[in-house]
């Protein structure tokens, strides 16, 4: 049997249900997506959006904390969860039967997080906020690189300018105050969008998305997007630092059109080639034919309410000289502006 085409549907709270049926999958795949990212934070509180998305598994009106991953892989599924700029996402797949089961357990803790949020609790995931970021940025070669580039992307005050990592200073002023504050004013069904994939009945989704969402009220905070707005022009920032790092890297952030605005797709396309494997792609240049690198890799990090960030990453042997691998760079970019290229790689970046 074909996949149906999306089937959509919008509470009266304002919670915004879309369902696509494909009987050849006997799962539910249920994404509940929130408006809300990095981008949202307070003043003086990065990285709140990511520790949120920890605190959401630490209980809810009727789940003990941890055990809505427990319910979801008794049940024969996995759960997982993600925080970017603009949004936060759960997800959770589990077999088509159990769908009820993922929908009470979300509808819980958007009507009920509060319920369970203790300073215990609190304490407990900004250490593994820390943590983490520790592990990923602060205790790794070159892990603040991408960090203070998307800082000199974006102007003082720009909400954007921080990762969804945060600041450990900021992290750690976090109170239960500001916790249900923010709370309140994203976590709600007015904010989210509810996504479900799989062998299932829109009908019957909709039917079990008005039994366990319907009562929740929304917050009336939902506004317009911020406007994007163009990429700052032809202005360039450089910082050079010096730390202990297995060699030298050349690592490059650059501005480029708005997700959902003409030539995002095919900025996301050019990066691709230039990042990918094929004969057209810096690895193939840098790495295996002039040995300049270790690596290097390109790609889009598509924003919708600021500039898109275009990410390069090349990283040389010890002792290298920088200049050259950069000059490589500039000749791909201009090579691919101006000559286009073979159609069977394009294809192929079309592909991923």
């Amino acid at each position: 049997m074909p996949v149906l085409s999306p089937v959509r549907h919008t509470l009266s709270n304002g919670l915004r249900v879309v369902v696509s049926q494909d009987p050849t999958l006997p799962v539910a795949a249920v994404c509940l997506w929130y408006e809300v990212g990095s981008c949202d934070e307070p003043r003086g509180r990065t990285g709140l959006a990511h520790l949120f998305e920890h605190l959401m598994f630490q209980g809810s009106t009727h789940v003990p904390a941890g055990g809505h991953t427990a319910a979801v892989e008794d049940a024969g599924g996995h759960t997982n969860a993600a925080t970017g700029f603009e949004r936060t996402a759960f997800h959770s797949v589990v077999p088509a039967g159990q769908l009820e089961l993922v929908l009470w357990l979300e509808a819980d803790r958007m009507g009920g997080l509060p319920d369970a949020l203790t300073a215990d609790s609190l304490a407990t995931q900004r250490d593994v906020v820390l943590n983490e970021r520790r592990e990923r940025y602060d205790n790794v070669p070159y892990g603040t690189g991408w960090e203070q580039l998307v800082a000199m992307s974006f102007p003082a005050g720009h909400p954007f300018r921080a990762l969804p990592a945060g600041s450990p200073e900021d992290l750690r002023a976090v109170t239960l105050d500001d916790c249900r504050a923010f709370f309140r004013r994203h976590y709600t069904p007015d904010r989210a969008i509810l996504s479900v994939v799989g062998d299932v009945s829109p009908d019957a989704v909709t039917d079990l998305a008005e039994r366990h969402f319907g009562h929740i009220p929304p917050s009336g905070t939902r506004t317009a997007p911020r406007p994007a707005g163009a990429p700052s022009g032809p202005a360039e920032a450089r910082r050079h630092l010096v730390e202990q790092v297995p060699g030298p890297a050349f690592m490059a952030a650059y501005q480029l059109p708005a997700h959902g605005t003409p030539g995002c797709a095919a900025a996301d396309l050019a990066l691709t080639l230039l990042g990918g494997m094929s004969s057209r792609g810096l690895h193939d240049r840098l790495v295996r034919r002039d040995q300049l690198a270790h690596t290097a890799r390109a790609s889009l990090m598509p924003l919708a309410q600021a500039p898109s960030l275009g990410q390069l990453n090349v990283r040389a042997p010890a002792g290298a000289d920088p200049a050259p691998r950069e000059r490589a760079v500039v000749q791909d970019f201009d090579r691919l502006a101006h000559g286009g290229g073979p159609q069977e790689p394009q294809e192929g970046a079309r592909a991923v």
